[in-house]
């Protein structure tokens, strides 16, 4: 699983993610690894704006983009095979996923943000009773801090969630 490695995480917007080529990179080291196609997914925002998303662009305007806007195209070369699954949601799991990933099945996730759609994907997918991977190194947030404290947060779900490198992974 790769999340929301989009221009809009890479470009220097108000979501400006420090560290995506760094997990760009890793990421591209991954996919050399495995013949499984990955999964993208992109963060697209939904127009309507139900609810309390109304509020968070409010919050966060410059990025109040059309769905069809550059901004959300991918920034990374997408592998041949690959399915891409767009969505308004921090989470990125919903029935798409669900019918990729069997009921207990292990999921590796990497993208952007850890603190942010990477977590909350990890979070409904363990709920969803999936075993999840976060491959540390493969992955970047919004600061430094905040990957690290979502990382953490995610080992404390062990052994449903865990985390490693991609050093570690590949071994």
């Amino acid at each position: 699983m790769v999340i929301d490695m989009q221009r809009a995480f890479q470009e220097k917007t108000e979501w400006h993610v420090p560290r995506f080529d760094e997990a760009a990179a890793a990421i591209a080291k991954l996919q050399e690894t495995t013949a499984l196609p990955p999964v993208y997914t992109r963060f697209v925002r939904d127009e309507a704006e139900t609810g309390s998303w109304s509020a968070y662009y409010q919050r966060w305007n410059e990025m109040r983009l059309a769905p069809g806007a550059e901004e959300w195209d991918l920034a990374v070369p997408l592998p041949e095979g690959a399915t891409v699954i767009d969505a308004p949601t921090f989470s990125k799991w919903g029935p798409e996923l669900a019918a990729i990933i069997p009921e207990g099945e292990r999921m590796v996730l990497t993208g952007v943000a850890t603190d942010c759609c990477v977590l909350s994907t990890a979070l409904a997918a363990v709920d969803a009773g999936r075993h999840v991977t976060v491959v540390s190194d493969a992955c970047a947030g919004a600061t430094d801090e905040a990957h690290e404290q979502a990382l953490a947060l995610m080992q404390m779900l062990s052994p449903m969630c865990e985390t490693t490198t991609l050093a570690d992974l590949l071994a």
